[in-house]
Order: C-alpha cells, then sequence, then structure tokens
C-alpha cells in the first residue's frame, strides 16, 4: 500500500482528476443546501436570464436556474454512473471468474453470451434495452451495467485463467477447500487491481452513456435535472443563449475526463511490472 501511494502521488493529473471528483462528490452531496433555487422552479421573467447575481450560471428557455440544475445533475450523474458500474463489476466479475475457474460448459456457455453483447456497439445495445424498459433512472442504471458487464467478465475472466494455476490455489485444493472459497479469498484479491482501474473508466463511461440517452429522450424522466437533457433543451438557443448548452457540455467534460485520468493513475500505480522495474 506504500508503494501504491507513492507512486499514485506522483502522477499530479490523477490527483487533480481525484480532487475534481471529490468537488463533484461533495457538490452532489450538497446539492439541497448549495443550490440557491428549486431545480425545477420555472419562471417566466427569468426565461434565458443570462449569468449574474440572481443566476449565477444563467437560466435555461423554462426560466430554471441553470447552477442549481447543474448542482442536481452531478447528482444524478453520480448515482447512475456508481450503481451502473456496481452493476457492471458484480455481474461481470462473477461470470468470468466462473468461466475462468471451471472452464469446459461454463465457460463456453458465458463466453457465448459475452460475445452476443459484444457483438453490439455500446450505445445501440444501449438503446434497445431502454426501447424495451422505458424511459426512468431505475432503467438507465441497468441498461448501462448491462452494456459494460463483458468487460469486467473478460477481464476477470483472462485473469482468473491466469491465477488459478499458481501454487497457493493449488495448495488450498489439496488441503480441501471449496471452490467458492477458494475464488473468494484467493483468486478475487489478486485480480482486483484490474477490476478496480476498470470500474474508474466504467463510471466515466457510465455518466457520458446516461447524458447521450438522456439526450436522445431514452434516458431518465423528461423532467429530471439531467446533463444530458439540459444540452437537449439548450441545442436549439446556442445563438442566444450559449450558457444554456455549454456549461452542462462542461460538467459532463470534466467530470468524464477526471475519472479517465484518475484510472490512468490507478493503473500506474497498480500495474507490477512498473512495481517490478521500480525495484
Amino acid at each position: 500500500m506504500t508503494d501504491f501511494f507513492f507512486r499514485f502521488r506522483q502522477n499530479r493529473l490523477a490527483l487533480v482528476g481525484l480532487i475534481v471528483i471529490l468537488l463533484y462528490a461533495v457538490l452532489a452531496v450538497a446539492a439541497p443546501w448549495a443550490a440557491p433555487h428549486d431545480p425545477y422552479a420555472m419562471s417566466a421573467e427569468a426565461m434565458l436570464a443570462e449569468p449574474g447575481r440572481d443566476y449565477w450560471l444563467g437560466a435555461d428557455p423554462f426560466g430554471r436556474d441553470i447552477f442549481s440544475r447543474v448542482l442536481y445533475g452531478a447528482r444524478l450523474s453520480l448515482m447512475v454512473g456508481a450503481i451502473a458500474a456496481g452493476i457492471a463489476l458484480v455481474a461481470g466479475t462473477i461470470m468470468g471468474m466462473a468461466a475462468g475457474y471451471f472452464g469446459r460448459w461454463t465457460d463456453a456457455v458465458l463466453s457465448r453470451i459475452m460475445d452476443v453483447l459484444f457483438s453490439f456497439p455500446d450505445i445501440l445495445l444501449a438503446l434497445v434495452i431502454m426501447a424495451i424498459l422505458g424511459p426512468s433512472t431505475v432503467n438507465v442504471m441497468i441498461a448501462i451495467g448491462i452494456v459494460y458487464t463483458p468487460i469486467f467478465a473478460r477481464i476477470a475472466r483472462a485473469s482468473t485463467l491466469s491465477v488459478k494455476e499458481a501454487d497457493f490455489v493449488e495448495a488450498a485444493k489439496s488441503m480441501g477447500a471449496r471452490p467458492m472459497a477458494i475464488l473468494w479469498r484467493h483468486i478475487l484479491p489478486n485480480i482486483a487491481a484490474p477490476l478496480i482501474i476498470q470500474t474508474t473508466l466504467s463510471f466515466a463511461f457510465a455518466i457520458l452513456a446516461e447524458a447521450a440517452l438522456s439526450f436522445l429522450g431514452l434516458g431518465v424522466e423528461p423532467d429530471a435535472p439531467s446533463w444530458g437533457i439540459m444540452l437537449n433543451e439548450g441545442k436549439n438557443w446556442m445563438e442566444q443563449a450559449w450558457w444554456v448548452a455549454v456549461i452542462p457540455g462542461v460538467a459532463i467534460t470534466l467530470a468524464v475526463l477526471s475519472f479517465n485520468v484518475l484510472g490512468d493513475g490507478l493503473r500506474d500505480a497498480l500495474d507490477p511490472k512498473l512495481r517490478s522495474k521500480g525495484a
């Protein structure tokens, strides 16, 4: 752990990404107290109001405060990203470890399922699932979780295949350890590093996917303070009120970029090849 923190601190870009993510998290939690206006409240007098004292980042075509909606949008995006990435992590890790450890027909069946999901482009598969389930926040999390499950499954399978032949696994088998105990106590801790890195990256992809689905009208509820919905509402007002679309676009860009650089920093810090070179 000391080596990990030392290497991670050397990556200043990853530290900046972590700070930005923590700032988003704090603002998301404090949104009910930090937001100066109700994110759903409309005002005919404030329609397309410019950024100023009353509306710090301006108002949208319905007279709603953009700053308040961005704060609540951060709350929604982080929640969707966390739960969607969690679904993909748990489901993909279980299937990948089972396929890699048990092999034979288990590997064949699970690998073919993952191949079918991989054959669809990410956004197309998400659109199909949302068209079947219908637009809602819960369905967005389920759809994004299903889309990114094959990525975790492949990582877990490949890592399990390389670890299950290790001496400590063979020793556990010889001592009569059950397969579930071996998977949980011996294999999972040794394949956790790539899964942690992929979780960070998938978090960013989930935020982007939620924004894309909401922009297309197949994401969260139409009145929800989603960054994607804000982009959709502001795309027709770029000449008269650029802030309506630019500000949520900047929020999405910063969030996705921060998670990506954080993932890169974690990869560099957890890479065993880099540790062996440093030694």
